[in-house]
């Protein structure tokens, strides 16, 4: 079998076989997908008995084995070895084609791996996987039981094919590195919601047992003492009430204060009762709830909360509306909120965006909130047909 071409016959298989890559590696942004693709494809069209596809990993020190075909393809991940380690290695660190035709164990840059069940196979190519944008991306290895002389057109072409999947798994590795960016935002976004709201549940539990404890017990106190002074001079009493109204007026800025702080209604109710109850709080504005119950984390209960409560003070605020609704939905993966009024509406050029009191200002907030969980706010109003507000939370 000595000068025994890979088993394409002419120009034409060679270019269906590209074809094949090219759609074997657009069909996924991931590395496993790729090299495993990319393996099949290759022994399937070249009549080689196995082929490995080695993947240098981001710190540029090592290959690990990315792809494989059955049943070898049970050793993927498993597999790994540093630049200059074995045939795959020397390739690597010298960015040059190796053919072996027979005897790869007299040759010193030959590695056994039982794993792979090496001594099975006779002749193996090796070449570099390396493109402009991403450099060396790997080694692309194909392995034959009985003996084959690789040829100069049968390295060119593996190198062609290693060439447009060291452009694919390039991409995929960015892809792979963008993605573990997002959950590690995710994941501290997360992170400092919680220690944030961890620390305003804290601090409403200590003005709740400290500060308001203290004034309703003062507020006793002088209740008593008004009620011992019935009959004194007028100018005592006077004092005496006006204490009085004073701590009315500090217990209802405590309250306020710790209701800012922590929303108690989602400890008692949880975010669709606890919307329900907050429409109800809503002054002169008529506001029908209509919210499914369904898990979420803590951090996109506040969130979502925190934007229902600021919508529906712009809507008492400037909207000028009778009705007003608000929905809650889990839809395909996510949480989404709406809130819709019927009221006089605006021009979105025209919204204020510097007056903290302005409509502007409530929207830059609840936009803020939404971002801050992964989601995004949308505002439709015009003249006359009212305003809805949505925000939809991608649930991971």
């Amino acid at each position: 079998m000595t000068g025994r071409a890979l088993g394409l016959a002419d120009t034409e298989q060679e270019n269906q076989l590209l074809v094949g890559i090219i759609e074997a590696i657009s069909a996924s942004p991931e590395v496993g997908p790729i090299a495993a693709n990319t393996a099949r494809l290759i022994v399937a069209a070249t009549a080689t008995d196995v082929c490995f596809v080695h993947v240098l990993d981001d710190t540029g020190t090592s290959l690990t084995l990315a792809g494989a075909t059955p049943p070898l393809d049970a050793q993927v991940g498993n597999i790994r070895l540093g630049l200059g380690e074995g045939v795959t290695g020397w390739v690597a660190s010298h960015r040059q084609p190796v053919v072996i035709a027979e005897n790869k164990e007299a040759d010193p840059r030959y590695r056994y791996f039982p794993e792979l069940h090496g001594r099975e196979f006779t002749s193996m190519a090796s070449v570099p996987m390396a493109s402009a944008p991403g450099g060396l991306v790997g080694v692309l290895n194909v392995h034959n039981r009985a003996r084959r002389d690789f040829t100069e057109r049968d390295v060119r072409l593996l190198t062609s094919i290693g060439s447009l999947v060291a452009g694919a798994l390039h991409q995929a590795r960015l892809h792979r590195q963008l993605a573990a960016r997002n959950r590690a935002h995710d994941q501290f976004v997360e992170h400092v919601i919680t220690v944030q709201e961890a620390e305003r549940r804290r601090l409403a539990a200590d003005m709740h047992d400290g500060i308001s404890q203290r004034l309703l017990s003062l507020a006793f106190h002088l209740d008593a003492a008004a009620d011992a002074l019935t009959g004194t001079p007028q100018f005592a009493a006077q004092q005496l009430e006006r204490a009085r109204e004073l701590v009315d007026l500090t217990l209802d800025e405590a309250r306020a204060a710790i209701f800012d702080l922590r929303p108690p209604v989602l400890d008692d109710l949880g975010l669709a009762d606890g919307l329900a109850s907050l429409a109800r709080s809503i002054p002169s504005v008529a506001v029908t709830v209509d919210a499914d119950e369904f898990p979420l984390p803590e951090h996109v209960e506040i969130a979502l909360y925190r934007i229902a409560q600021e919508a529906l003070q712009n809507v008492v605020k400037h909207s000028g509306a009778a009705r007003a609704e608000l929905e809650l939905r889990s839809e395909h993966g996510a949480a989404r909120m709406r809130v819709t009024d019927d009221g006089t509406g605006f021009a979105r050029a025209g919204v204020p965006s510097s007056d903290g009191d302005a409509p502007g200002y409530g929207l830059r907030s609840m936009a803020e909130r939404a971002e801050l969980v992964g989601g995004r706010l949308e505002l439709r109003s015009s003249p006359g047909r009212g305003t809805t507000v949505s925000v939809r939370v991608p649930l991971r």
